[in-house]
């Protein structure tokens, strides 16, 4: 079996609150194969959201360890967490998080002009493209809809080609018809890069389209299900 891309071991999360600690995760051990698709559900308030900011190394586990493609992400410093971040993952946000002062073709080019990336504007314009947004390249977000502003968000986590892509509810302000769509392109990048994609969701139907399904319940593992192909082999 070849080692997971993301590997946690008894990670907790404990952070200050206004009357003392607050304990968000505790006792989470979990391994992520390459390629997987992985849905993080529960109630709110579960850890969903912290979970996968551990993962992305957005959040600090004050306990335990956590691993991405063999990097021991509690280890590294900010700058360095900065550094794997820009060259190994894509992050999509339930708010888009885009410049509203440049177009969505510079929205997806900068992160990868900051990379160093020869190519930035031709890859930007390649990706939104591939999102069905090759004619809204050079449009402000403001002259976006929702969905479209998805569409770039996506495009720019998807540019730099990620080994692992981590989506925050990217569903959770569109309507079930946009959310589908938004929901295929995930499938559609994981499937072009051959990238691992970790979900959170509170949408059953979009969980239930994923590899594998992680149920969260007061910051623990409460359970896990499997899809019946995968399960049966």
């Amino acid at each position: 079996m070849t080692d997971p891309v993301l590997s946690l071991r008894d990670v907790a999360l404990t952070l200050q609150g206004n009357a003392g600690p607050v304990r968000i995760l505790r006792d989470i051990s979990l391994d992520i194969a390459q390629g997987e698709t992985l849905a993080l559900v529960g109630p709110s308030g579960s850890g969903k959201s912290s979970l996968l900011m551990l993962m992305g190394g957005l959040e600090r586990a004050t306990a335990g360890e956590v691993r991405a493609l063999g990097h021991d992400l509690t280890a590294l410093n900010e700058d360095a967490l900065a550094r794997f971040r820009r060259g190994n993952m894509g992050v999509v946000f339930q708010s888009f998080h885009l410049i509203p002062t440049m177009t969505a073709l510079e929205n997806v080019a900068t992160p990868l002009e900051l990379a160093g990336r020869p190519d930035a504007f031709e890859r930007a314009e390649a990706e939104l493209r591939a999102v069905g947004l090759g004619e809204r390249v050079h449009h402000y977000p403001a002259q976006m809809s929702g969905g479209e502003q998805q569409r770039v968000a996506l495009a720019r986590a998807a540019a730099p080609r990620p080994a692992i892509l981590l989506a925050d509810e990217p569903t959770g302000n569109l309507d079930e018809t946009t959310g589908k769509a938004i929901m295929d392109l995930l499938l559609g990048l994981r499937d072009r890069h051959g990238a691992t994609l970790v979900l959170v969701t509170h949408a059953p139907e979009l969980a239930a389209r994923c590899d594998r399904v992680i149920r969260l319940r007061d910051g623990q593992i409460a359970g896990e299900d499997r899809r019946a192909q995968e399960a049966a082999q």
